[in-house]
């Protein structure tokens, strides 16, 4: 790929594997033309081989992750939202004054575009919506209307709470707020339109971070935790629990931020990626089924 900007362009490594290649405020130019990656069909039943193997247990199902590929993550990315597209991903950090939305090559680690978030604003979930990139602030109830090819802001709405994680089934979009609940919105106004609480065997399950959609049910980070829940977003009920322990074994950070978050599937193809914050990896994954649950609730 060939990258053509009018504006501001640079190249640098980080680490020793990363390249960003940073276009700001400009669409990516390849050798056909625009590259400008349509967002995927959602992850509904029947968008592709299923990702998570059904159960046909009564209660949440246990799963772990067993790892396809490796490939390069900016381990300063405080990774808060992500999303497959046409072959690349997007990714929304965190943190203020540091705040970005990207587009990553996911085989090499790439950032192949960005743009800053405003420095009194904290970037979080992200998600994909009738052509139109959203992106989700901490404490300042404003969700960013992105395009997504230059990847510039074209408007705003506003939300009442905190944002955390972002998804959608192309007819509503769901966030997390850091509670146990999720609440459904109006992908053209925001408004919130209902809400589900999230039970695991009865007891509430709190920290629900990253969101997305894979087989039409939600798959979301628990925050500090190596679990993702999988909740029917019907009823609330978490269905499984996928224990991600093997990546952050092999990360084995002592930094108490760069915990397992963000979540990206490919649903027509039928792959998972996951990566944490301050990672330098990206892993796709495949789940399988496995012995052992956390606690009812998990984590209080």
């Amino acid at each position: 790929m060939k990258l053509a900007a009018v504006g501001l362009a640079a190249a640098v490594v980080l680490g020793a594997a990363v390249a960003v290649a940073v276009v700001v405020g400009t669409d990516l130019v390849g050798d056909g033309g625009p590259v400008c990656p349509a967002f995927d069909p959602p992850g509904v039943p029947g968008a592709g081989p299923a990702v998570v193997p059904e159960s046909t247990g009564s209660g949440p199902a246990a799963y772990t992750v067993e790892v396809v590929d490796r490939t390069p993550h900016d381990e300063t990315a405080f990774t808060q939202g992500l999303i497959h597209a046409g072959g690349l991903l997007y990714e929304g950090t965190g943190l203020y004054g540091e705040s970005l939305i990207r587009l990553v090559e996911p085989e090499t680690g790439d950032v192949l575009a960005e743009e800053a978030v405003d420095e009194s604003e904290f970037g979080e979930g992200v998600a994909g919506h009738a052509g139109r990139l959203y992106q989700l602030t901490w404490r300042e109830g404003q969700v960013l209307v992105r395009d997504r090819c230059s990847l510039a802001e074209t408007g705003r709405m506003t939300y009442e709470g905190e944002g955390w994680g972002l998804t959608g089934d192309g007819s509503v979009l769901w966030r997390s707020d850091g509670t146990d609940t999720l609440s459904l919105h109006d992908p053209d106004g925001f408004a919130v339109t209902a809400t589900v609480d999230v039970r695991d065997r009865g007891e509430p399950v709190a920290r629900l971070n990253e969101l997305e959609l894979v087989d039409g049910q939600i798959l979301a980070n628990v925050w500090q935790t190596p679990w993702i829940a999988r909740i029917d977003p019907a009823t609330g009920e978490v269905t499984g629990w996928i224990d991600g322990s093997p990546l952050v074994e092999e990360i084995g950070s002592t930094d108490p931020e760069a915990v397992l978050n963000g979540i990206a599937v490919d649903a027509r193809a039928g792959r998972l990626w996951l990566t944490g914050k301050r990672w330098p990896t990206m892993f796709e994954v495949r789940v399988l089924p496995a012995m052992g649950l956390p606690p009812p609730g998990g984590f209080g």
